[in-house]
This record gives structure tokens, C-alpha cells and sequence, in this order.
């Protein structure tokens, strides 16, 4: 007898963490294994952060919060907002959850009926999709080529808006491709957007400090105010400050929508840890140059892997302006054969292929909504990205045509 309930049939597990979990197995079993799969920063959290969660435990601080976040973490949000976003919330209009997920799971269960559309730009991070489906949503893909830079146009927005439409997804810098919404093309959108007042806006910002050029960063919400009051900024310290572990992220939007989602909350895992909160305090109102030296650091990792992978004719990369990925156009292995004499004809063949025969762990591009690509992840040390790279120009070139 199956007791599992209907929505679970249209969710599948995350595939960055399956192929993670596959990754450690086979590691765990002698086999030498370069994992990179999760989106995680490889450098240590800062001492100072930690520091302030152990005298955060020392002064008993170890209890329930109030269950949208402490008031000292909720002032320090609405500083950063207010500082770096041109964005000026009241601490009603903030809740903190065990994560940016979280704050979506939330966001969508508080407003999403039946039949109710979500539009989601492809590539996407994996979970967006997944957790529309869990609210009992309908999820709108709409692909967004190499050639756009992987973003949404206004006239594929428009194009896609219907009179169910609840929610439309933004996220800059993007997970998986590290594209960004410069400033013009926000402001094109928010024009479109103005003429749906029906339609909420969720801009995922937690990628915002990690970004290569000198531009400014732009969320949609200060660009347009008029949209402000409809609009959910999504921001954490897991990859800024490199805390994923500490499962802390935030949001600030209407009053409305943040009492709904801290209702829910209050149901499912209530407060997010104290200790977290306190650490979550120091990262966001502590020191914030250490950022561009780990900036420097992801740099010579992108532009290194970015270079190796473009000598491979079978390929075709974008330039990543932020966060830590490249998103591998691989067109050009589909349809060779391995010397098995399997043939790939996917990325998720070629993703196993690369894994079970060179040991080199990503993720195939249709757990992102768009094939055939593969998603890379540089969050880790430059030796072991050079012998990656190495393995997969090795694996690509003994493909038989």
C-alpha cells in the first residue's frame, strides 16, 4: 500500500545533492573522487563570526527565539538592506528562516492555490521548481538561451503572464549559470511588471556579494519602489559568508506576506537556531573586506577553469559575472560513444560517464531545466580544479565519434 500523498508523486530529490551523496560513496569506497557538485565555498567561516556564536552559547544564549528572528538580528538586516540595497524595511517586514529555502517553502505555501502559476526562468536552481510543486502550484518554465546570457527578456515575461500568474522568480546573480540582471534590464522588466499589479515578485539575491566586475548590484525592489510593496528580497549568510552550514537566511518584504510565512513557520521549525542568529549578527554588522580577498581568490579559480574547459572543441562556456559555477554548453559529446561503446546521449550520460570513469563529479543540465549543459562548481581549490580539468579534457577526447 502506498501512503505517500499525491503532491510527493510530482517531486523528485535534489540532484546536486544525490550526485554529492553518490560522490562521497564512491569516494568512501577508494575510488579518488573530485565532488563538484554543491554550491558551497570551500574557505572556512571567519573567526570572528564564529567567535560570536561561542559567546553567544557562553552567555546561555541557547534558547527559543522569537520565531521570525531575533530583534538584534532583525536591526542588522534592515542596516544591510538599508546600506547596500537602498532598501528600508520595519522589523515586521523581516523574518529570518533556517535557510533561504526555507523562506520560499514559506513564501509559496502562504500564497499559492491550486492552479496557481509560478514563472520560472530556465536555467533555474533546482529547488524552485520542486517546491512550486509542494504549494500545489503550476510551474511556467521559460528558457532563456546562452545567447540572452541565460536571462529572462521583458517579452518573454509578458508573453507568459495569464490571469493565474501569482509569482515570477528572479535570481541575479544566478544559480546555475552566474549571469546578472544589469540595471537597464531590471528596469525593462519592472516595466512589464507594473502592468500586472496580480503578479509577486521573489528576487533571490543570496549570490549578491559574489561577483566579478565593478558594476553595482541592482534588486528589483529598490529600482522600481512601485513594486516594493509586492516584491520578496531574498538574502543569507551561507554563501557570502561562506555559513551554509548555519542554515540562516532572510527576507524583507509587505507586512502582509512576512506575517503569513512567520505564521507558517511557527508550525514547522519555529525559530531558526539562537546560535545562528547571534553568528548571523557579527557576519552582517562585522568586517566585510575579507570578501574581496575571497573575490580575488574565485576569480583566478573561474578564469582558470574558464580557460581550460574552452579548449575543449566539444564545448562551449559563458563567462560567469558572479557566484561560483560555470554552466558547460556540451553539445558536442552528444551522440559519441565511451571506448564501452555506451553512448551519450545526454548530459546525464555524460555526467555519468565523467563520474564513473574519471572521477570528476558535476551536474547535468536538466536538473536545471536546460540540456545538454553541465554545471561545474570552482568553490574549491585550484590544484584540485586543474586536475579536473584535466580529466575532462582526458574523458572528452577519447569519445568516439
Amino acid at each position: 500500500m502506498n501512503f505517500t500523498s499525491a503532491r510527493l508523486k510530482s517531486v523528485k530529490p535534489s540532484p546536486t545533492l544525490n550526485l554529492s551523496q553518490r560522490a562521497s560513496e564512491l569516494k568512501a569506497q577508494g575510488h579518488d573522487i573530485i565532488a563538484l557538485t554543491t554550491g558551497e565555498l570551500d574557505f572556512p567561516t571567519p573567526a570572528w563570526i564564529c567567535e560570536a556564536a561561542h559567546e553567544a552559547m557562553k552567555l546561555g544564549e541557547t534558547k527559543y527565539t522569537a520565531v521570525g528572528g531575533t530583534p538584534v538580528l532583525k536591526q542588522a538586516i534592515i542596516e544591510k538592506f538599508r546600506r547596500e540595497n537602498n532598501l528600508d524595511y520595519k522589523p515586521y517586514e523581516i523574518v529570518v528562516s533556517a535557510g533561504v529555502k526555507q523562506s520560499i517553502f514559506n513564501a509559496f505555501l502562504a500564497t499559492i492555490s491550486p492552479g496557481d502559476e509560478v514563472i520560472i526562468p530556465a536555467p533555474y536552481w533546482v529547488s524552485y521548481l520542486d517546491i512550486v510543486y509542494l504549494a500545489e502550484g503550476k510551474a511556467i518554465i521559460v528558457n532563456c538561451s546562452q545567447e540572452e546570457q541565460f536571462k529572462l527578456s521583458p517579452q518573454a515575461l509578458e508573453k507568459n503572464i495569464t490571469a493565474h500568474t501569482k509569482w515570477v522568480i528572479l535570481n541575479s546573480p544566478s544559480n546555475p549559470t552566474g549571469a546578472i540582471y544589469t540595471q537597464a534590464e531590471l528596469k525593462e522588466i519592472s516595466k512589464i511588471l507594473l502592468k500586472y499589479p496580480h503578479v509577486l515578485i521573489l528576487s533571490d539575491d543570496i549570490y549578491e556579494h559574489v561577483r566579478f566586475n565593478s558594476n553595482t548590484f541592482y534588486t528589483i525592489a529598490s529600482l522600481e519602489p512601485n513594486l516594493k510593496s509586492r516584491t520578496l528580497t531574498l538574502n543569507g549568510v551561507s554563501k557570502s559568508y561562506s555559513m551554509t552550514g548555519w542554515r540562516l537566511g532572510y527576507a524583507g518584504g509587505p507586512q502582509w506576506l512576512i506575517q503569513a510565512m512567520t505564521d507558517i513557520q511557527s508550525h514547522s521549525t519555529s525559530s531558526p537556531s539562537s546560535v545562528s542568529q547571534a553568528a548571523a549578527v557579527a557576519a552582517l554588522n562585522g568586517p566585510q573586506a575579507f570578501l574581496e580577498n575571497w573575490k580575488k581568490t574565485l576569480l583566478e579559480r573561474r578564469n582558470t577553469v574558464f580557460d581550460e574547459l574552452n579548449q575543449i572543441k566539444e564545448f562551449s562556456c559563458f563567462l560567469p559575472d558572479g557566484a561560483f559555477y560555470i554552466y558547460v554548453q556540451c553539445q558536442g559529446v552528444i551522440g559519441k560513444s565511451t571506448l564501452k561503446g555506451e553512448i551519450i546521449n545526454s548530459d546525464q550520460d555524460f555526467v555519468k560517464y565523467l563520474l564513473e570513469t574519471y572521477g570528476i563529479a558535476v551536474v547535468p543540465g536538466t536538473a536545471f531545466g536546460l540540456s545538454p549543459y553541465f554545471r561545474l562548481s570552482y568553490a574549491t581549490d585550484l590544484l584540485k580544479l586543474r586536475i579536473a580539468c584535466e580529466r575532462i579534457k582526458k574523458a572528452t577526447s577519447e569519445l568516439l565519434s
